[in-house]
C-alpha cells in the first residue's frame, strides 16, 4: 500500500541522486587498478590548483597541476572541494569548478552563495564534483576554481582531493 507521501501520485519521482547512480554503474564495472587521489591546494597564480604530493597515484602520471593518463578507458573523475568565507559578503558570491581535460572544459559546476542578514562572520561550503568519461592516452585532467582564495586549504587541508578511477576499456 502506498503511503500518505504517495497518495495520489501515480508515477512516483524516481529516487536516488547523481552519487548512487554513479555507484550503481561503478558496481557493475570491473576495476582496471588505475587510480589517482590527491590533495588539492591553491595555485599561487592563476585558476588551477596544485596537487600536492599527499595521495595515491598508480598507473596514473602525477605532476604538480594535473593528472596524465597512461591506460585509455572509461574513468570516473571526482573533486571535492571545502571553502571558507571569512568576511560575510552583501552580494552574492558565484563558485565555480572546472574540470578540465586537455586544458578544455569538459564539466563545470556553479553554486551561489547568497548572502543573507543572518550571515554568519564566518561561512563554508563544500562542493563536489563526479565527471563519467572516456579518456585517452596522454589527456590530461585539471581542475580550476574561479576564487581560489577561497579555498579552504588551512582548517581542512586533507579534504580538498582531485581524484580519477579507471572502470573499463571506453563507452
Amino acid at each position: 500500500a502506498a503511503g500518505p507521501a504517495m497518495e495520489g501520485i501515480k508515477k512516483p519521482i524516481r529516487t536516488g541522486n547523481t552519487f548512487e547512480d554513479y555507484l550503481r554503474i561503478l558496481q557493475r564495472v570491473p576495476d582496471k587498478g588505475a587510480a589517482a587521489y590527491m590533495r588539492v591546494s591553491s595555485a599561487v597564480n592563476g585558476s588551477k590548483l596544485s596537487l600536492v604530493e599527499k595521495g595515491v597515484c598508480e598507473a596514473i602520471q602525477c605532476k604538480s597541476h594535473e593528472l596524465v593518463i597512461r591506460e585509455e578507458g572509461l574513468y570516473l573523475i571526482f573533486c571535492h572541494l571545502n571553502f571558507h568565507f571569512p568576511n560575510c559578503s552583501k552580494s552574492p558570491i558565484d563558485l565555480k569548478i572546472e574540470l578540465l581535460v586537455n586544458d578544455r572544459v569538459d564539466r563545470q559546476t556553479l553554486s551561489t552563495l547568497c548572502a543573507s542578514e543572518t550571515c554568519q562572520d564566518k561561512t563554508f561550503k563544500t562542493l563536489l564534483q563526479l565527471h563519467l568519461t572516456h579518456l585517452n592516452v596522454r589527456d590530461r585532467v585539471s581542475v580550476t576554481l574561479n576564487h581560489p582564495k577561497f579555498l579552504n586549504d588551512v582548517s581542512l587541508p586533507n579534504e580538498n582531493v582531485l581524484g580519477v578511477l579507471r572502470y573499463g576499456d571506453g563507452m
